[in-house]
């Protein structure tokens, strides 16, 4: 993924741009299904949690198209040098020196806390700020406020953050929630 290129029978292929990756997860408890390990999901710059459909949505699936052919039909919506533009605006967005402290603090604290394996990473942490810039463009803002870190925490760290006892599951939000309330913003 980072390496934005892809080696197939000693063959190397660079991959076009923009260039990144959506994956599903299925279920761990499902045959053949493993668990990725930590220094493969820190790669992963967000984990969300979709659920199932309402009902009513699921109706819609089950009397509708096969989706896969229903993609077809779907007209681009940018073009890829407009995502490209899209994305550089996004990088662009200003994050002042304490809202790098407040990330610093939120990803410091996960190192202590006692209730994690591990704490985030320094790729998490730049995942948090990528997030969070991309967050506040959306929301249409120059700058980030920590209302946007905020936002973005529960897919960014969730499934960074591994429990000590691996038998307590936690939610993603609430890991979130637990972090921001220990750290207070600057």
């Amino acid at each position: 993924m980072e390496e934005h290129q892809v080696t197939a029978e000693g063959e190397t292929r660079k991959l076009p741009e923009p260039f990144f990756v959506v994956a599903t997860q299925n279920p761990s408890h499902l045959v053949g299904t493993f668990p990725l390990p930590e220094s493969q999901l820190d790669r992963f710059l967000m984990r969300i949690d979709l659920g199932y459909p309402d009902r009513e949505a699921e109706r819609t699936l089950l009397q509708g198209a096969d989706r896969r052919d229903m993609i077809a039909g779907l007209d681009a919506c940018l073009r890829p040098g407009d995502l490209m533009g899209l994305q550089a605006a996004a990088k662009a967005i200003h994050a002042a020196s304490p809202l790098l402290d407040y990330i610093q603090e939120l990803v410091e604290h996960s190192r202590r806390a006692p209730e994690y394996a591990n704490g985030l990473s320094p790729r998490a942490a730049l995942a948090l700020l990528h997030a969070a810039r991309a967050w506040a463009f959306i929301e249409g803002r120059d700058k980030v406020v920590p209302e946007d870190v905020q936002a973005v925490l529960p897919g960014v760290a969730g499934h960074r953050l591994r429990p000590v006892h691996d038998g307590i599951r936690t939610s993603s939000l609430d890991k979130a929630t637990a972090l921001i309330s220990a750290v207070p913003i600057p």
